[in-house]
């Protein structure tokens, strides 16, 4: 038996466990009978309505929905007002006929039929309306859902200068649409499924026909039906399921709340795994440069985003090293400082009266927890919370001779930079490293500083997201993809798509109309 075949076995085992349903149970086509199985199973829930009314005041019928997903209006205009005008009259040997008079009556586009409880019950449970009729042994799935959704906003995590302003939100089909919106080709594909067994969520993954590689989709495809869990409530979950290597610090699958980022991300071959009531979509394979590059990189002309860029990975590096070294140095090598300076750093540190590394931890626990208290307070006073309290209570450290100036600087200039990484899961992993890096520089000075840097690299190196070595294309070096690390190249010299991820039609500018205008 199939992983999907076995997930749906177990659906239907948890009904017949619960509710004493047989495993492919069908509808009787007496109305009562039906109706019973129904209300057994859903006996308890206040938020759905049963509706009885009678068609042309010969065939008994019922719908039932969950309150606020569809919309009351449309019920009452779109089904129940032509039903209740239907003039046509059939025998029980016409029951087919009957069927497809009342399909036709309803003035809803998305309308399907079904004899299987287990299927209406997942449908209403969606917000779909359900219409039984007596006689006739198949239920009526109808469409009018219209439940309440947030507006489409610019992106909180990902804000940009220039660019798109809008951002997913956590109805799936509106990010369907801004996707297609961006990419009127059907060669976009999109491959629902359902995840969790207490929360069916909707799964969907998107792709480019001939651009994404089919055995990156099939394994994309193959570890999310392997997921065994009750509850999808967020992509996270998805995302640590089906990561390659899941005790690593480093995320191996890249998310976004931003369309245009996810469109730009599908043309060079990677995979949009959009999951229900989140906005945030997840990106894979990723590798490590990715997480370091932003929108607004190519919007901007290549010249100052090359200069961006390159201060973003001087950031990267000050926001892991710089505590570390300034412990290490302190500590274990104070004769690589200049004199000069060496002795201002001593006298900021006079009256001092805890070790450089106690104090250097210290003020990153607290600048840390200060940077959590900004984020879980509401916005309106957070970022008050946070400029007051880094300057008041670091000015009166600085007098109460708790800490020396001298490590105000480096944590400030620490915390600044680690503010520029553009990817917050990136962010995430480089302050839980910080913290490592000062431990062995605590311990063995540089060694430890040295010796850290080679095991992380080395773990790197060794990493994979589905396939896609993580420091690509660095390590293994390809030379044609290095156009768009370190700095981004002019898109006229852009001529080919990342090779380490796109195998086939890796050509995104054609040779005759990427040239320079030399007139």
């Amino acid at each position: 038996m199939s992983k999907l075949s076995r997930k749906k076995k177990e659906n239907i085992d948890d009904l017949e466990k619960y509710y004493g349903l047989a495993e492919n149970k069908k509808l009787e086509g007496l109305l009562n009978n039906d109706i019973k199985d129904f209300k057994k199973i859903i006996k308890g829930s206040d938020d759905i309505i049963f509706r009885e009314f009678m068609i042309n005041h010969k065939y008994s019928a019922i719908i039932f929905f969950l309150v606020g997903f569809s919309d009351n209006e449309e019920i009452n205009s779109y089904i129940l007002k032509p039903l209740n005008k239907f003039a046509h009259d059939y025998s029980e040997k016409e029951n087919t006929l009957l069927k497809n008079h009342i399909k036709q009556e309803i003035w809803v586009s998305d309308i399907k039929t079904t004899s299987l409880i287990k299927d209406i019950l997942n449908n209403v449970l969606c917000g779909k309306v359900i219409l039984l009729v007596d006689k006739i042994d198949e239920g009526f799935i109808i469409d009018v859902c219209n439940f309440k959704t947030r507006n489409i906003e610019e992106p909180v995590t990902e804000p940009a200068t220039r660019g798109p302003r809008e951002g997913f939100t956590e109805f799936i089909e509106t990010n369907i649409t801004l996707i297609r919106r961006r990419l009127k080709t059907p060669r976009l594909k999109v491959n629902k499924m359902e995840v969790g067994k207490l929360t069916k969520t909707n799964v969907i993954i998107t792709y480019i026909d001939g651009i994404a590689e089919e055995h990156l989709i099939d394994e994309i495809k193959k570890r999310i039906l392997k997921i065994d869990i009750d509850v999808i409530l967020e992509s996270g979950y998805i995302e640590e399921l089906i990561e390659d290597n899941r005790y690593s610090i480093f995320s191996q699958i890249g998310y976004t709340e931003r369309p245009d980022r996810l469109v730009a991300c599908l043309l060079e071959g990677q995979v949009g795994i959009i999951v229900d009531n989140t906005p945030i979509v997840l990106i894979a394979p990723q590798t490590f440069i990715q997480f370091i590059q932003s929108s607004e990189d190519y919007y901007e002309r290549y010249i100052p985003s090359a200069m961006i860029r390159i201060i973003r990975y001087l950031a990267l590096t000050t926001a892991l090293f710089l505590p570390s070294i300034y412990i290490a140095v302190l500590t274990f090598h104070p004769g690589m400082l200049p004199k000069a300076l060496l002795l201002n750093i001593w006298a900021s540190r006079e009256d001092v009266p805890f070790p450089v590394f106690v104090e250097a931890i210290v003020m990153e626990i607290f600048f840390e927890a200060l940077r959590e208290a900004g984020v879980r307070l509401p916005r309106t006073t957070s970022q008050t919370v946070s400029i007051v309290g880094a300057l008041i209570i670091g000015q009166a450290a600085v007098q109460a001779g708790i800490v020396s100036a001298s490590m105000v600087i480096v944590v400030s200039v620490t915390g600044i930079s680690s503010f520029i990484i553009p990817q917050y899961n990136l962010g995430l992993s480089i302050r839980v490293l910080r913290f490592s890096f000062m431990i062995l520089a605590g311990a063995f000075g540089l060694y430890g500083v040295f010796m850290g840097i080679l095991i992380m690299l080395i773990h790197m190196a060794k990493l994979e997201s589905f396939g896609v070595p993580y420091l690509s294309p660095l390590a293994p070096l390809d030379s044609k993809s290095l156009k768009d690390v370190f700095f981004r190249a002019p898109w006229w010299l852009m001529k080919k798509r990342p090779s380490f991820i796109a195998k086939k039609d890796v050509s995104r500018i054609s040779e005759g109309g990427n040239k320079k205008n030399e007139d």
